[in-house]
């Protein structure tokens, strides 16, 4: 009787935690398929503050870049990214606030002033994936964010590059380290909407190691009103390697060509930039970049043929070029991350000093606060 009764009594324990078992596992699954579990909330905040050494501090005098050109304590953008991911879909809705969020949207109407991506994605594949709507440009080193850049002031290639656009694109793996992109899209920053009834093709071919990637990148379009604007072709290359563990050096040149409709020749820009980074402990980097940037005939004037803002002095041939150095320190603290930065930009009586003379050179201070999540 005693044997009997022990092995009921292991049989009922067993199937007790057998049931005990299916039941967890169950739950377990239950909640692995909430549907907010594929949902996910990422961003920034920074600001930061600037002093001109020599020159005036009252916002008349500034780099000729985006973003970080206020006198001051001054206001970056709080950036907040709220994505899904699916098993084959999702979307992504990259939300801008702040001085540095306008700027980089500012060909939007009110209405989406605070939109910097918004798109959908299929993942037709392993190996192809769709994506249409808003989103960042695939050309040149630096974004917008300045979470994805190590300096916190902006390079003249990137300020003058395009910085969003509005279409269809697909990326393609080709194998374990080739990819290919391909994509249509209105031209350049106009995000909303198309005013011009053109269209930009890109291409992208890139190339990922152990080590690092290139990638080469390529647009070409009307990106203005067709008889007033010829076509404006780019060729890019971005690409960043670590050389040994704690150096790595980053490059990136740009070449741009706007026909004219006319019997004149072509304008545009072109410059190239290198990035070498050394990292002294695991909370400090040290890095540099050291940029050269030159436009012809009058290449930054934009599509109604007015002058921009100036950023480099050119002579009566439109042609003129412009040296930055920018020396940037990153040091981490949990979440933030602190940018003493210092910039010198040479280009021929482009600047003014204290005195409102006119100078070749504009040093200035920045220290930016970087908050991410």
């Amino acid at each position: 009787m005693k044997t009997k009764t022990v092995t009921n009594f292991l049989k009922v324990t067993f199937l007790f935690s057998l049931a005990f078992a299916s039941l967890t596992s169950f739950a377990q699954e239950a909640e692995e398929e909430k549907w907010f579990d594929n949902f996910s909330i990422s961003g920034s905040v920074d600001g930061y503050y600037r002093y001109n050494i020599g020159a005036p501090n009252d916002n008349s005098v500034a780099p000729g870049t985006s973003f970080a050109n206020e006198s001051g304590f001054a206001l970056g953008m709080a950036n907040t990214i709220i994505g899904y991911e699916g098993e084959k879909v999702g979307f992504v809705a990259d939300l801008v606030f702040g001085q540095r969020g306008e700027d980089a949207v500012f060909n939007s109407d009110d209405s989406a002033q605070i939109v910097n991506q918004l798109y959908v994605y299929w993942n037709v594949s392993e190996k192809v994936k769709f994506t249409f709507g808003n989103f960042n440009t695939f050309l040149g080193y630096e974004v917008i964010s300045p979470t994805g850049n190590f300096n916190y002031s902006t390079s003249y290639m990137f300020s003058y590059g395009p910085f969003s656009h509005t279409g269809l694109k697909a990326d393609f793996t080709l194998s374990d380290k080739w990819s290919a992109m391909l994509a249509v899209m209105n031209p350049t920053d106009f995000t909303e909407n198309n005013p011009y009834d053109t269209y930009i093709v890109g291409v992208q071919l890139g190339y990922t190691g152990d080590s690092g990637s290139a990638f080469l990148n390529f647009r070409y379009g009307n990106e203005g009103e067709p008889g007033e604007v010829g076509p404006t072709f780019q060729a890019d290359l971005t690409t960043g390697w670590d050389i040994v563990d704690d150096f790595y050096l980053g490059v990136n040149a740009t070449y741009l060509s706007t026909e004219d409709q006319g019997d004149g020749d072509a304008s545009g820009f072109y410059g190239v930039a290198l990035y070498p980074q050394y990292k002294t402990s695991e909370k400090f980097t040290l890095g540099l970049r050291g940029e050269f940037f030159a436009q012809y005939n009058g290449g930054l004037v934009s599509i109604d043929g007015t002058e921009l803002s100036s950023p480099i002095a050119f002579d009566d041939e439109g042609d003129g070029d412009v040296i930055a150095v920018t020396l940037t320190g990153s040091y981490d603290v949990g979440n933030l991350t602190l940018k003493p930065e210092f910039r010198i930009d040479s280009s021929d009586d482009a600047f003014v000093d204290n005195d409102l003379e006119v100078t070749s050179s504009l040093s200035s201070f920045v220290l930016g606060a970087i908050y991410k999540f």
